[in-house]
């Protein structure tokens, strides 16, 4: 609604409860703005809008505050308690996709209430810095704290480990219930500190069984993984809805999904062929047909409610956790092969230089001709057409300005016949595909997006779930391939949208804050590369360091630190470009199945378009910058469950490897001992500054090295060495290493005179480097 003469904005009122240093109610908000009467009736109607729109929440007693923050004063539950910090979270947090804070509580005069795990608080709330602090009011009737854990047995005594990394305290078990030892349950802790004991109220079964590694960070994370009798109904009805006579008919092209080969569901497929308008001379029409979700799941049903909450499909190596029922997720809205489905078609036109010219959206019928695995793919192509040979009259393998390109190599298929696929497909539709990838590949080198080749690790199960390998993920053309024409069809959404002067849900990525840029240059000096940070930062300006690097043994290493100097994305309705791809404009429009912003952008195009029912609500057009949010955050929540799940798999494969010595590098160093990860596999364990032997280590935070006072022995960010595994635990995904040979130094990390105390020179990546030189510290 709009805003009165009188009234107080919206951001005034925001702006107020945020000042105030006592709870904000209705009452205050209108002493403040000196309201009448009438404009106290106007003033409900705006409060109760902003509720609306998540803009704010209210407490208890009718105060309000800004939705994700913590009321002045609220009901707080003490989830931990380690000497005399103890810390707490709010009992009412309805903010859904922003996770709840977690607030240290402070007594008066810096003393600590005696409080434990399950007590509850009336406390005072306080903002200080990024964090929160609690100060008790009143101690109210206690509550439950739970805890997953895993029973063990010492001494004829029970003990409860947690699963988390970071808790590295055993609980004593009170009353174990039914569970018996190696049992996963569910406990309540009680108790005061120092002794906070576990009463276990659940319990999950055996830890190392079958799929049991997803479970964990299901129930750890509380990712909702069961949908309700009266919601699967609402699904089965949908399912049913007729196709309608309106939409275009696509049955006639050779359309293809290509997916990874154990793809739970397809969302995509896509179609290309020369075009032959004059005008786009040596260009093509492609098309990227898309699961018409929003034709199934309405605004404001239970679907459309359970998929905001869910936000997106969480995948683990053994299972997935859908945004949508299977009936839908797997079936209706997955476009299999030879069976009429509802679209939502992206129609291209891509020039000869790779550039999009022009776009529509239709809702369309689409028939798929056949569901192809990538390794198919790649093989079919590469028997038929190797990428070193160019095809006469396709103008393939041409710059815009008609030179031979830089093409990719030949992709390094795995052992899979040519003949996978039908040769009448692979001229009528996958050579074409291929050609006009080749354009838009080369419109791509021409942007120079982020380019960070870096491995993804692939859990290989049985038919049981048991582990049979852990590996790196090949990289294949044919998913290059798809990756472009799907980035294609998400700018193209994106400008349409904004042609259309619609509501877009971008996805947002910004460019590198300025103190992370200062900490990468300081860490590249350690390897005598350059980085100015007064020119403006490109994308290409990271690819050009890396491209420096050639084939050094640290190439991995450095790429891993670009990474962690990019900002996390995220989604929202305003535009502020996409860093990574370097791209103005971008959405994402082409996994409706497994993410709710895809939904919505659909929605818009819908409205846009005049497609028919199942567009943008008015609600959800006022509330992209909230639901932007949540979305956000349930992305980040699935992004660390599935992280989570593939260490915990990681650390079962590598259990039955305890006491062997294996090559790692170093991940990360901190002042209390480094991180290195195995090779090839994965999984990154601690080896504690303590058990570097004797010497003091210091740690210097710009090279990113623990330094020895006396002998100038290092350990850096990179170094390859020998480390012997001495723990994996598959419960939390911990991995422990000690050095080969128990001293100071690990075998063969340096070279030595043989001369005790004898200055040294360490070889790191293959160069000498001073051991005297600490490098500029970062303040």
């Amino acid at each position: 609604m709009r805003t009165r003469p009188g009234l107080p904005s919206r951001q005034q009122i925001l702006d107020f409860i945020a000042n105030s240093d006592t709870a904000v109610g209705k009452r205050e908000i209108a002493k403040a703005f000196g309201l009448s009467a009438q404009d106290k009736i106007a003033l409900k109607a705006l409060l109760k809008d902003m509720a609306d729109e998540g803009i704010i929440d209210s407490a208890p007693g009718r105060s309000f505050h800004k939705m994700g923050g913590v009321p002045k004063v609220t009901v707080l539950r003490i989830v931990d308690a380690d000497g005399d910090t103890v810390w707490a979270v709010p009992e009412r947090w309805e903010a859904e996709g922003i996770p709840a804070p977690r607030l240290r509580v402070r007594e008066r005069g810096g003393k600590q209430a005696a409080l434990g795990p399950g007590d509850r608080i009336l406390a005072r709330t306080e903002e200080a810095g990024n964090g929160w602090i609690a100060h008790p009011m009143k101690t109210l009737a206690r509550g439950e704290e739970m805890v997953l854990g895993v029973l063990r047995e010492e001494g004829g005594r029970l003990f409860l480990q947690g699963v988390e990394k970071k808790e590295r305290r055993d609980f004593p078990v009170v009353d174990r219930g039914e569970a018996e030892p190696g049992d996963l349950v569910l406990a309540e802790k009680t108790g005061r500190p120092p002794r906070i004991v576990v009463k276990v109220v659940e319990r999950l079964g055996d830890p190392f069984a079958p799929r049991s590694f997803s479970m964990i960070a299901i129930h750890r994370h509380g990712i909702p993984n069961v949908f309700s009798e009266e919601l699967l109904a609402e699904a089965e009805r949908m399912a049913k809805l007729p196709l309608g006579d309106d939409r275009e008919d696509l049955r006639h092209l050779p359309i293809v999904a290509i997916d990874p080969a154990d793809a739970r569901d397809h969302d995509d497929a896509v179609w290309a062929a020369p075009d032959d308008d004059p005008s786009n001379e040596g260009g093509w029409r492609a098309i990227v047909a898309i699961a018409d979700v929003s034709f199934y799941v309405r605004p404001g049903s239970k679907l459309d409610r359970e998929a905001r909450k869910r936000g997106n499909s969480v995948y683990f190596p053994d299972r997935v956790v859908p945004m949508l029922p299977e009936i839908l997720s797997a079936d209706v809205c997955s476009l299999k092969e030879g069976v009429d489905r509802a679209a939502l078609a992206c129609h291209l036109r891509v020039g000869k230089d790779g550039e999009l010219k022009d776009w529509r959206f239709s809702r369309a019928v689409v028939r798929i001709a056949a569901n192809i695995a990538y390794e198919d793919a790649q093989a079919a192509v590469d028997a038929l057409l190797p990428p070193s040979r160019l095809r006469e009259g396709s103008g393939e393998g041409l710059s815009p300005d008609g030179e031979l390109a830089d093409m990719p190599s030949p992709s390094p298929s795995r052992e899979r016949e040519g003949d996978m696929v039908p040769p009448e497909l692979v001229r009528s539709t996958l050579l074409p595909l291929w050609d006009c990838w080749r354009a838009l590949f080369a419109a791509r080198e021409k942007r120079q997006p982020l380019d960070l080749d870096l491995p993804e690790r692939r859990i290989v199960l049985d038919e049981k779930g048991r582990i049979l390998s852990v590996a790196p993920r090949e990289r294949l053309d044919s998913m290059r391939l798809i990756e472009d024409y799907m980035i294609a069809a998400n700018v193209a959404a994106a400008k349409a949208l904004e042609k259309k002067k619609a509501p877009v849900m971008y996805r947002i990525h910004e460019p590198p804050a300025r103190e992370k840029l200062v900490a990468l240059k300081d860490y590249l000096k350690t390897f005598e590369l350059a980085f100015a940070l007064g020119q403006v930062i490109q994308p290409r300006t990271f690819n050009q360091v890396i491209a420096n690097l050639g084939e050094a043994d640290f190439r991995e290493e450095v790429m891993q630190q670009v990474l962690r100097t990019q900002t996390q994305a995220y989604y929202g309705p305003q535009n502020a470009g996409h860093f990574g791809l370097a791209l103005g404009s971008y959405a994402h429009f082409t996994s409706p199945i497994r993410r709710y912003a895809d939904l919505l952008v659909h929605r818009s195009l819908v409205d846009a378009y005049k497609l028919g029912e199942g567009g943008l609500s008015a609600e959800d057009a006022g509330a992209m910058e909230r639901v932007g949010e949540m979305i956000s955050g349930l992305e980040r929540r699935a992004m660390e469950a599935e992280r989570e799940t593939v260490d915990r798999y990681v650390a079962a494969y590598l259990s039955e490897h305890v006491g062997e010595v294996m090559e790692a590098r170093i991940t990360g160093v901190k002042n209390f001992g480094f991180f290195a990860t195995v090779d090839g596999v994965g999984g990154d364990g601690l080896v504690p500054a303590r058990d570097l032997g004797r010497e003091y280590f210091r740690y210097d935070e710009a090279s990113q090295r623990l330094v020895g006072e006396e002998t100038g022995e290092f350990y850096a960010l990179g170094m390859r060495l020998p480390l012997r595994l001495a723990e994996a635990n598959p419960v939390s995904g911990a991995l422990r290493f000690e050095l080969v040979d128990g001293k100071g130094s690990a075998s063969g990390a340096q070279e030595s005179d043989g001369k005790r105390g004898a200055p040294r020179v360490i070889r790191h990546r293959g160069r000498p480097a001073n051991i005297r030189h600490q490098g500029k510290k970062r303040r």
